[in-house]
């Protein structure tokens, strides 16, 4: 059985889980070929990738959200459709998609069955948490970048039969969990300016700042900011006092698994991220809908806080590929 699975290469969440995704796939015996598509993330997966693709990622910017002049220069429409049509996807049996653009449009285009195994497949569902403030576009946008045949979700709650709680990759699974003395930041839609700033009024705090834009680490009073690895980020956050971070699917169910105080900082104009924001806030999880000084009350607030959300988040992956190759063969 050839099977592709698919990968969103933006940020650094898709890969992080893909770590833990793909040696459950090839446990099954199946001719796994590895898709990655976008250009924004941090991190490597340790397997070969047959289809390496530029596909259409969203830049980050540095006041809060995407920046959209930056997107817009990188979505070069006809090589994205030179890559859509350059997959033959009609070789495999079965395409799982982690909200990859690509193979999804690929699919689309000649009729083929897509199974979605992301975040964002259970952000779309009905039952999930929303915003109060409506946002079409947005909502347009999230279900059809990535179009599926059949949806299996991942969020911080199982809202319905087919979405799971998070997948915490064995990298956190095996962590030793301390309390430190500092709080853990990733804020990659923030720069490292906007982050010194606010942060340098909470005098009594050490925070370390993972930096998106910064490859050279540096230190201001009670700051510090490193570029951002694998290891060096979940080593922190397991020692950390607590994590802010934007509001995002990856991090914070990691800090929650961990444990840690969260708050979280949605990106603007971005749906899924205001999604998350209203689920977090649901589950008691602090949250600022912005971060700007005028926020410093709710930022000192959650520093003397010691409050913890517990939560429970069992190792789901191979339930989720044993259901999802299940009814990919029957369908």
């Amino acid at each position: 059985m050839r099977v592709l699975y698919a990968i969103q290469g933006t940020g650094n969440g898709h890969l992080s889980r893909a770590r833990d995704v793909i040696p459950a796939l090839q446990n099954k015996n199946v001719n796994l070929d590895i898709l990655v598509s976008g250009t924004q993330a941090d991190i490597n997966i340790p397997h070969n990738i047959k289809y390496q693709l530029k596909g259409l990622s969203f830049i980050f910017g540095k006041k809060g959200g995407v920046n959209m002049w930056r997107t817009y220069l990188k979505a070069n429409t006809a090589r994205l459709q030179k890559e859509i049509r350059s997959i033959p996807i009609e070789d495999y049996d079965i395409v799982i998609n982690d909200f990859e653009p690509v193979s999804a449009w690929a699919c689309k285009l000649k009729n083929k069955k897509c199974f979605s195994f992301s975040h964002q497949a259970a952000v779309l569902s009905s039952n999930a948490p929303k915003p109060k403030k409506k946002d079409l576009l947005g909502k347009m946008i999230l279900k059809n970048y990535a179009p599926t045949t059949h949806q299996y979700g991942l969020h911080f709650k199982a809202y319905e039969e087919n979405i799971f709680t998070p997948i915490i990759r064995k990298d956190i699974r095996n962590l030793k969990v301390t309390k430190g003395n500092h709080y853990t930041v990733y804020l990659p839609s923030y720069s490292d300016e906007k982050i010194v700033k606010v942060l340098s009024k909470i005098k009594h705090v050490n925070w370390q700042v993972f930096s998106k834009h910064n490859k050279t680490p540096y230190y201001k009073d009670n700051i510090s900011i490193v570029p951002i690895t694998n290891e060096a980020f979940v080593h922190s956050m397991a020692s950390s006092k607590g994590i802010l971070c934007g509001a995002g699917f990856e991090t914070p169910a990691e800090a929650l698994y961990l444990k840690k105080k969260l708050l979280v900082v949605p990106m603007k104009g971005q749906y899924e991220q205001q999604c998350n924001r209203a689920a977090l806030k649901d589950m008691g999880v602090p949250t600022l809908k912005s971060f700007k000084e005028k926020h410093l009350d709710k930022m000192n607030s959650w520093v003397d806080s010691s409050k913890i959300i517990e939560v429970d988040y069992p190792e789901v992956t191979d339930v989720i590929i044993n259901k999802l190759l299940q009814e990919a063969m029957t369908v």
